[in-house]
């Protein structure tokens, strides 16, 4: 749970800007490969994680709308990026200017059950990592390559002139 608005600021940056940086490596030709019934789409799985944002925001308060509820996907991953950019620097911005460190503690109601806006919070960020995990390990798959987000990856270690590691 976060206790300070400038704390989740700070990792919302860095996450958002990496989730973006993983969007803007899927292809035209990638973006619709469903590599079997039980796995999503890269674009879908970006656009639920834009949808995410519009609707821990709605039902948060911080938000008067859910904007993205039963739109579309948009036709190019540049305009995904764009909306989902859009979106998450919206909700920065929300929460910089409609809660404190101390209204962390307050509950709202997400999906019938009281989350702290603190949880709130963490749990967007661990959300958003698990889906972008996720769309990585697809990418592979359809061999993509991926930025390092939480270190480098064997194309930028061997960028650096260094063995990846096994």
């Amino acid at each position: 749970m976060y206790r300070n608005i400038t704390d989740f600021l700070n990792d919302w940056k860095y996450e958002s800007e990496n989730t973006a940086k993983v969007f803007s490596m899927i292809t035209h030709q990638s973006r619709q490969t469903v590599l079997n019934e039980n796995v999503r789409s890269l674009e879908r799985l970006a656009w639920h994680l834009s949808q995410t944002i519009t609707d821990f925001g709605y039902r948060s308060g911080l938000l008067t709308s859910d904007p993205l509820d039963k739109q579309p996907i948009p036709e190019s991953m540049t305009a995904l990026t764009a909306i989902y950019q859009d979106y998450a620097e919206q909700f920065a911005k929300a929460v910089h200017s409609k809660w404190t460190d101390s209204s962390l503690t307050d509950e709202v109601d997400m999906y019938g059950s009281p989350w702290t806006k603190g949880t709130l919070l963490r749990i967007l960020i661990t959300h958003q990592s698990h889906h972008r995990g996720q769309m990585t390990i697809i990418m592979r798959m359809l061999g993509l390559a991926v930025p390092g987000v939480y270190g480098p990856t064997k194309e930028e270690w061997a960028g650096m002139g260094i063995p990846a590691q096994e």
